[in-house]
């Protein structure tokens, strides 16, 4: 048998989860076709039509599931055989392999409540407690609900039109990505196939044809679809070795949507319409954990104000491949708020701590946020390769570490105190 170096064996394990998790396409599996919305429509909202287990069995998936699992299953075993049973990097592979195998476990449960209970593994639910705290996610999303919603938008000194046409938004991006993305071919593009407004490839930002944006809008796509998704699988497609890192299994969602809230924040690009309608996720999938159908979560975003197609828009997301007649929804979406707060304190904990280094490194792939400290260590030797392609504001953390050594100092207050002390001059002048 030829002998095989650590690096070798490693990039090997990592080629391999690559070829097989290439024809997994999570939400491709649980797409709806156009004729569940016409539906809903013509019933008036009344009616909810038929999307259970044999709906989704048509859904061509482009391999077979029961292979798949037993491919990971073997992986697996490789990973163990080939790395030891307590090497750290081989435990880490061995978790992204079983992951998947739980991905394809879900995904053949699609219109079942195991669907949910799968979801509920690979991305956690509302009512899931922050890492050793006593607040729930819910808890931040009711608490964001209370603040957003009294918020007059007409308040804060700017107004954003959505009157940019989707060809001039793909135009704005190709320019704005040829100056951030100086080694790679990265383009905007118009597509009529996706569900959201916009979505993130490995070299694409695809704009769906058809939809109208603010000029805001654009500025949040350029960072959060472009810096932060395309840009970390851009980074984890250079690793010499890691090439893992390029691939996003679910248990990577809530640390990269988490990045891209940070961003939008960080570059002072989010406003409080798009925290609502990202928060508002949160809200919807709890109320369909408790039992809520898909017409009265439609409703619910009625009464908040959306749209009748925004209102659809996001109650499909909640029920994509759970039961329409509510108890088992996709809980994917609450990555954003769940993700945005595990990478603040993260970012919090390596300041404190004196490792403000490790910070870009949440850029340099597909990853978990409780990932960054061991692949920082293997880029000490040489398994790892730097991000290529890092955000300014996190590529120079002069200003990032002042806010946040500022800001933790800040929980220690007593904010019950300071806003009662406020009220009473609110009350009092205004």
């Amino acid at each position: 048998m030829t002998w095989t170096s650590y690096k070798e064996k490693i990039k090997q394990i990592s080629q391999r989860i690559v070829e097989a998790q290439k024809p997994i396409r999570i939400l491709d599996a649980i797409k709806w076709d156009p004729s569940i919305e016409q539906a809903l429509i013509e019933s008036k909202f009344r009616e909810i039509p038929k999307v259970d287990a044999d709906y989704y069995s048509k859904i061509e998936l482009g391999y077979d599931p029961q292979e798949k699992i037993t491919e990971f299953r073997e992986l697996e075993q490789d990973i163990v055989t080939t790395l030891g049973k307590d090497d750290e990097l081989g435990l880490l592979l061995k978790t992204i392999v079983q992951e998947y195998a739980l991905v394809i476990e879900m995904i053949l449960n699609r219109g079942t409540k195991k669907f949910w209970e799968c979801s509920k593994i690979l991305y956690g639910s509302p009512k899931d407690f922050f890492f050793e705290d006593t607040n729930r996610i819910i808890d931040l999303g009711q608490l964001l609900y209370s603040i957003l919603s009294r918020i007059d938008d007409t308040a804060l000194g700017s107004h954003f039109d959505e009157d940019v046409e989707a060809e001039e938004v793909v135009n704005i991006l190709n320019e704005r990505f040829r100056d951030y993305f100086i080694d790679d071919p990265v383009r905007a593009k118009l597509s009529e196939g996706i569900v959201a407004d916009a979505s993130a490839g490995s070299d694409v930002v695809r704009i769906k044809e058809g939809s109208k944006f603010s000029i805001r809008d654009v500025d949040i796509l350029e960072v959060h679809e472009g810096w932060v998704h395309v840009g970390t699988t851009q980074n984890g497609s250079a690793q010499h070795i890691a090439k893992w890192l390029s691939k996003g299994p679910p248990r990577c969602s809530a640390t990269q949507e988490g990045l891209a809230v940070l961003m939008e924040i960080f570059s002072f690009r989010s406003y409080p319409k798009r925290a609502r309608h990202i928060n508002d996720r949160i809200l919807g999938i709890d109320k369909v954990e408790d039992g809520a159908n898909i017409l009265e979560l439609i409703e619910f975003y009625r009464t908040e104000g959306y749209s009748e197609d925004d209102s659809m828009m996001s109650a499909k997301r909640v029920f994509r491949g759970g039961v329409l007649d509510g108890g088992a929804p996709f809980t994917k979406d609450i990555a954003y708020c769940k993700g945005f707060i595990q990478n603040y304190n993260f970012m919090r904990a390596a300041i404190r701590s004196a490792w403000p280094q490790l910070i870009p490194f949440l850029f340099v792939g597909k990853l978990n946020v409780d990932d960054v400290p061991l692949l920082y260590q293997k880029y000490k030797e040489g398994i790892i390769d730097s991000p290529r392609y890092v955000p300014p504001q996190f590529s120079d953390l002069n200003g990032i570490v002042v806010w946040l050594s500022f800001s933790s100092f800040l929980n220690l207050v007593d904010m019950k105190s300071i806003q009662e002390h406020y009220d009473k001059l609110f009350e009092r002048y205004l």
